[in-house]
């Protein structure tokens, strides 16, 4: 009887479901289809051998993660790096898209959208070069003005105290235009006779936002969050691994340029999808948290 009513709703409803194929068939064989290679993370695994030939060693490759001296080391420049991103990087595009949405000017709010959102077309690599032509200590122009206004040049690029405020301020040019979208479209979605009451009973345009906007949006901020923190591992292999050298190696070095070392320059393949699967689980069970204290406290949460 359930296949008969599927089979009629398939059948009733066909172009819906040809429209949802092409993004289940993504899903099925570039997420589900590749989480069948996390196995060799349990195996000794050699390319010859093949996934179903290799040596099992089971848990081999997580103990020598977790007992070698790289881990702490690692383990803190990732967290460090996700934690300033989360507080300096997560809050900007939320207070960009208010801002915005003060903007009354249809156009002039266009042509400022426009010109937030350019940077996030940018490469990590292009993004690279022009922090290098700014902030070279020999020929990059903000160290030029500096010295013209009487003070020594600044090692910005080889500083190990100034590389993680780097990396966040690269964020923050880069991605917090593009992440106005979701935000706006949000507010966009706040009942306007809420306004509209707020302002016959006096409400100044500080307290429209406090009490009617950010209320309004918090769920949305919330799942943003939630899922933030599904990627709090991730810090973006291309940023760091560009940006780093050896004067910065010991707060440079991430999870991800680890994995890259050990998985792609010495072929230690199941010990790099270990180290890979480690970063994944934890960003599993923080999402599952988050998502549980969300539910607790009234909110939808994910799912």
């Amino acid at each position: 009887m359930r296949w008969r009513a599927l089979r009629s709703d398939i059948i009733r409803d066909k172009y819906l479901y040809l429209l949802v194929l092409p993004g289940v068939l993504y899903f099925l064989l570039f997420k589900y289809v590749p989480m069948w290679g996390i196995v060799i993370a349990f195996q000794e695994y050699s390319p010859y051998m093949g996934v179903f030939n290799s040596e099992w060693v089971g848990l081999d490759h997580f103990v020598r993660f977790f007992s070698n001296p790289d881990f702490m080391l690692l383990f803190r420049n990732t967290m460090m790096i996700s934690l300033l991103n989360l507080l300096f990087f997560f809050p900007l595009p939320i207070v960009l898209s208010l801002l915005l949405n003060e903007l009354n000017h249809e156009v002039f709010k266009r042509v400022i959208q426009s010109i937030v959102y350019l940077p996030h077309f940018l490469s990590w690599v292009i993004i690279a070069g022009i922090s290098f032509l700014l902030l070279s200590q020999s020929s990059g122009i903000i160290n030029m003005i500096i010295e013209s206004l009487g003070y020594s040049r600044f090692d910005f690029l080889t500083n190990a105290d100034t590389f993680w405020g780097l990396l966040v301020l690269q964020n923050i040019w880069k991605e917090t235009g593009w992440g106005t979208i979701i935000i706006l479209a949000a507010i966009t979605g706040v009942d306007t006779q809420l306004y509209e009451a707020a302002k016959i009973d006096g409400a100044s345009r500080w307290r429209q936002v406090w009490h009617i906007t950010l209320p309004g949006i918090r769920s949305v901020i919330l799942v943003l969050l939630i899922l933030r923190l599904g990627h709090i591992m991730d810090v973006g292999f291309e940023q760091v691994f560009l940006m780093s050298n050896g004067a910065v190696a010991h707060v440079a070095d991430v999870f991800e340029t680890y994995v890259y070392r050990n998985g792609i320059q010495q072929g230690q393949f199941s010990y790099s999808t270990a180290v890979g699967l480690f970063k994944s689980v934890v960003g599993l069970i923080l999402v599952i948290l988050a998502n549980r204290l969300a539910k607790r406290i009234g909110e939808e949460g994910v799912y």
